[in-house]
Order: C-alpha cells, then sequence, then structure tokens
C-alpha cells in the first residue's frame, strides 16, 4: 500500500472530503502524513507593476501565511484526533502555480500518492477557474487521487 502520503488543502468543502480521505487512508495502510497548503501570492508578485502602490504587499502576505498556517493547524489536529501522525508544510512561491507548488512539495516529501479535492467544474467555470487538479495531473511524477464532493 502506501508509505507516504501528501494532501493539499484549502477551506473548500472538496478539500475538506481529500483531507478525510488522506487521514483514513494513512490510518489503514500506517502511512506517513503530510499536510500542505499552497499559499498563492503569484497576484502579489506584481507588486513592480503598480499593485504595490494599493495595498501593503508585506502585510498581505503575512496575513496569506497566518491564514494558511491555521489551516495547516487545524488540519494537523483534525489528524491527531483520528489518531494519525501527520506534518504540516506551507508552500510558497510567486513564480510558480499553485499545482507546481504541490508537486515540487510531494516530491520533496517522497510521496508516493498526492491527494487533492476537485469540483469537477466544466465548459466555461473551468476556462474561468481553470483547475488545480487537472494541472496536477498533467505534471505529477506520483500517482494522484482525485476526491469530489
Amino acid at each position: 500500500m502506501y508509505q507516504k502520503i501528501f494532501v493539499a488543502i484549502d477551506d473548500s468543502p472538496t478539500s475538506q472530503k481529500a483531507l478525510d480521505e488522506a487521514i483514513q487512508l494513512a490510518k489503514t495502510s500506517n502511512a506517513a502524513l503530510c499536510i500542505a497548503h499552497a499559499a498563492d501570492e503569484s497576484l502579489l508578485a506584481q507588486h513592480g507593476m503598480g499593485l504595490g502602490s494599493y495595498i501593503d504587499v508585506d502585510r498581505t502576505k503575512q496575513a496569506i501565511r497566518d491564514s494558511s498556517q491555521a489551516l495547516l493547524d487545524n488540519a494537523g489536529k483534525q489528524a491527531a484526533a483520528a489518531g494519525v501522525n501527520s506534518e504540516t508544510r506551507l508552500l510558497e512561491a510567486t513564480d510558480l502555480r499553485v499545482a507546481e507548488q504541490i508537486a515540487h512539495g510531494a516530491e520533496a516529501f517522497g510521496a508516493d500518492l498526492i491527494v487533492v479535492g476537485t469540483h469537477g467544474r466544466r465548459g466555461f467555470a473551468r476556462l474561468l477557474v481553470g483547475s488545480v487538479a487537472e494541472n496536477l495531473v498533467r505534471i505529477a511524477h506520483t500517482s494522484l487521487l482525485m476526491v469530489r464532493l
């Protein structure tokens, strides 16, 4: 079975379902679990193009880090309550898409499975929002489990 499971979360219901699935898989497989959140700071990298005159970029980055860490802390507590030891990682990069951050994070952890939630958007909604899960399918070097609501 799996020995190292990497789950990427955000604050969506599909992400919560992916976390639940990853915790259950880790428990039944006696696998190491890494819970990660990719902080999307890519838009803030554009502060050189005038964004910095409208917002305090450093303060905004810190707010993103703080809320991301709170999300990870809660997920770690959920894993512990289920009897699963886990570690958490905050993934940060201004020059990588979220899917790339997740793929790199999973590789650094040595994961043999990545678990993510997917909304299953189609058509115009998918075009507008994009899909982290779809991008992961294309770039990940390990098995990927996509969980839907």
